[in-house]
């Protein structure tokens, strides 16, 4: 294999993938792809209702945690992120969600130009096979397959119920024209396996025989000369090498490894860097600053009726959908179980959804860990838009140390009031008439949980991340101190080095990361490529009438 390559990617993850497909695409491309992990092949990844082991499984994981959260009593969160062909698109909870239309605007106010919602949406037509969606609002033959759950248990049904009985919309596609509402939730899943990145772009891809995927590669740094990337060093069964890029490198290694990345290759803060004694090739500020996340709390009702997930949480029951997927792919292993959602707002005077549902007909922790006492459901619910902002940093020079990550979770007294906030919204919607044949005792926080002193004692006792790192090699215009790249994904201050992830977001989207990862992907294969960008929409989102004066 030579070492030339026109266009060199680091991370297969879901912005990875699409930019391998789409840059191959041209035969005279020499595309390489560089990727820490091993393959996805397996049940445990596959399966879709097998998504808590993957991310439990140092084979598939990156191992991250955060540094002891100040606000969290020095309570360490998990922070998964995918070692492995797909990256953490073949880990994580297979949960679509494109972003509020509104996201995309603030990115644009931001200094993103050219990401307002009028230019990301054509990119989301262009990935996406819909199942089911909104027409017109909706892909129908890209590569990524999105659909619905066969909603086999009547707790999803009541959770919608619920949700109208309490005074809120439904809407038909919360990935179309409206956001706001209760909702069927979508998944990344095709003929009843997880739809990752790897399965949608790479392997179909990796057919071609401009394109080439090594495995087991850990990249120490770009390689820099009179201002511009090269290169990229690597380590692979313990031998560096090094292989050379024409025409660009494009980092997508995940928010939290890329900003790694680029600050041992000598571009980040210049004291950081001259502390490790790595030499500064660019200061740039906000490599690794405006880190964001969001966080998450399951509250759990008990179920007096005997239908839910808990019947299967047995060896022989699990036995059984194993089986039925492996054979068919089919039956329940073939969902990720979460098949209803809501997007709504906290309170009059928020102009777009700031409060995200998914809904699962079990009480359980999302690492399989806890199963509860007996039959119960479970709302993951938190505040979309936090203040709070971390920052990730090198704690060596050395490119195999894990990095220092403070995710300053809980900074703000904002993020406290809302936490509240999702509690007593959510106990509303459980008390409401459709769960009137289901619901027992809550089960957590408990009845007793219900004054501001108790709730935030539980907040900060069982607040989780929902794994959506991002944010930290921020776009925006090339004055702009802390921006990392520009609106076209190019890092500023070095020629033929770009970054396309979930890091380069100014502001985290409404909902799960995937979509707008992919979303990045496409949209900065384009702009790598030089080519006219897609046509901007003019379809008109709907925002809620009443925002300014109601809740719901």
């Amino acid at each position: 294999m030579t070492n030339q390559f026109d266009f060199i990617i680091v991370g297969a993850g879901s912005a990875g993938c699409a930019l391998a497909s789409r840059l191959s695409e041209d035969p005279q491309n020499r595309v390489l792809v560089l990727e820490f992990g091993g393959t996805d092949a397996g049940p445990f990844i596959q399966m879709p209702a097998a998504l808590s082991y993957p991310m439990n499984m140092s084979l598939y994981d990156w191992g991250f945690e955060s540094e002891p959260e100040p606000h969290l009593d020095g309570r360490r969160l998990a922070t998964p992120r995918g070692k492995v062909i797909g990256g953490s698109s073949s880990i994580n909870g297979m949960v679509y969600v494109r972003g509020h239309a509104c996201d995309f605007d603030t990115w644009e106010e931001m200094g993103a130009a050219g990401w307002g919602y009028r230019h990301v949406l054509p990119y989301y037509k262009r990935m996406e096979t819909s199942h089911g969606g909104q027409d017109g609002w909706r892909g129908t033959n890209g590569p990524m397959h999105i659909q619905r759950g066969s909603k086999w248990n009547p707790l999803f049904r009541a959770f919608k119920d619920a949700g109208e009985q309490a005074g809120y919309g439904v809407t038909e596609d919360y990935n179309g024209e409206r956001q706001e509402g209760f909702a069927d939730m979508e998944m990344t899943v095709h003929k009843g396996r997880r739809w990752s990145a790897a399965n949608a772009y790479l392997k179909p891809a990796l057919n071609r025989g401009n394109l080439d995927l090594i495995k087991g590669a850990l990249v120490r740094k770009v390689i820099i000369k009179n201002g511009r990337a090269t290169g990229v060093e690597f380590e692979v069964g313990g031998e560096i090498q090094i292989a050379h890029a024409t025409r660009e490198v494009v980092l997508s290694a995940s928010a939290i490894n890329s900003p790694k990345i680029l600050m041992q290759s000598g571009i980040g803060p210049a004291d950081h860097l001259s502390e490790l004694g790595i030499d500064v090739v660019a200061d740039r500020p906000g490599v690794g600053s405006n880190l964001q996340d969001h966080l998450e709390l399951y509250l759990q009702q008990a179920c007096t009726q005997p239908i839910t997930l808990y019947k299967h949480w047995n060896l022989i029951s699990k036995a059984v959908i194993g089986a039925q997927w492996l054979f068919f792919k089919n039956g329940l292993g073939a969902s990720n179980q979460f098949e209803s959602c809501a997007f709504i707002r906290s309170k009059a005077g928020v102009k777009y959804p700031d409060i995200q549902y998914h809904f699962l007909p079990f009480a359980v922790r999302y690492d399989g860990k806890a199963a509860a006492e007996g039959h119960g459901f479970q709302a993951h619910v938190g505040p979309m838009r936090s203040k709070s902002r971390g920052r990730i940093r090198l704690t060596s020079n050395d490119p195999r140390s894990k990095p220092s990550i403070l995710f300053n979770y809980m900074s703000h007294e904002e993020d406290w009031e809302d936490f509240r906030t999702c509690i007593r919204l959510t106990r509303e919607i459980f008390g409401q008439e459709a769960f009137a044949p289901y619901r027992g005792k809550e089960i957590q926080p408990g009845d007793h949980v219900q004054t501001d002193k108790d709730l935030n004692a539980f907040i900060k006792e069982h607040v989780e991340s929902a794994y959506h790192p991002s944010c930290t090699c921020k776009m925006g215009a090339k004055d702009d101190p802390l921006a990392v790249v520009d609106p076209e994904c190019r890092v500023i201050g070095v020629d033929g080095l770009r970054v396309a992830d979930s890091s380069i977001f100014p502001q985290i989207t409404n909902g799960n990361l995937n979509g707008p990862s992919l979303m990045v992907g496409e949209k900065a294969s384009d702009h790598i490529l030089g080519k006219t960008p897609l046509s901007a929409s003019n379809q008109e989102p709907w925002i809620n009438p009443a925002w300014e004066t109601s809740q719901r």
